[in-house]
């Protein structure tokens, strides 16, 4: 089923379902674009522009076509009319089109398709959790062993399998793109499996070439 979603385009910011996600709103067009969500459901379309046009931020950049829809839980407008939202993320879609906006609508909306999330075994779901944990403790050891009492894998010990995506991601720092990548994989399974690869990756660089320009713990 299709449907309208005004969406977010940002840089730096990649939403995942069952991840809230603070965000503070300061541009006239996406005031606007979140005044019309408090007064109607909610909802937000999150999505990234591509890495090669962040210096056309200020027009109508591309953005990859896969996005998360997000519902804006808790909200506080400041005086001088910017808003502070958090957004918790529900489910993924993709743009199917785009159409022209008019112009009195200063943000942009798009027709969106959700998407099913790919099915996996509960108990290979399970293994790959604790071979993360386990590649999880040993990056932050070998990176910031003074912190890991703080964000060790007890962080996401107890939360459910999209949340436990979502929390290693903020933790680590990923580059947009490969958080991108992450949400485009077809379910959990598949986003538990690419993020043991994209630890895996990370931990064997650490001797090699600490200045990489690979994300570190953070």
């Amino acid at each position: 089923m299709r449907f309208t979603l005004p969406i977010f385009p940002l840089s730096t910011v990649v939403l995942f379902p069952g991840a809230d996600c603070p965000l503070h709103v300061f541009e006239p067009r996406y005031r606007q674009m979140t005044q019309a969500a408090l007064a109607g459901d909610g909802r937000i379309g999150m999505v990234t522009v591509r890495p090669e046009h962040v210096g056309d931020m200020a027009g109508e950049p591309p953005v990859f076509p896969i996005g998360c829809l997000g519902r804006i839980v808790d909200s506080e407008e400041l005086a001088d009319g910017r808003i502070n939202i958090v957004l918790h993320g529900e489910e993924r879609f993709r743009i199917a089109d785009e159409p022209s906006r008019p112009d009195d609508r200063l943000f942009r909306e798009a027709i969106v398709e959700r998407l099913e999330e790919g099915a996996a075994e509960a108990s290979e779901i399970q293994r790959l959790r604790e071979r993360i944990s386990h590649v999880f403790d040993r990056l932050v050891a070998a990176v910031a062993p003074e912190r890991r009492d703080e964000i060790g894998p007890h962080l996401v010990a107890d939360v459910d399998d999209a949340l436990f995506v979502a929390v290693l991601v903020q933790v680590l720092n990923l580059p947009p793109v490969e958080r991108q990548s992450l949400l485009e994989a077809n379910g959990v399974g598949a986003r538990l499996a690419a993020l043991e690869s994209i630890l895996r990756f990370q931990l064997a660089g650490v001797g090699a070439n600490d200045s990489n320009g690979r994300s570190r713990v953070h």
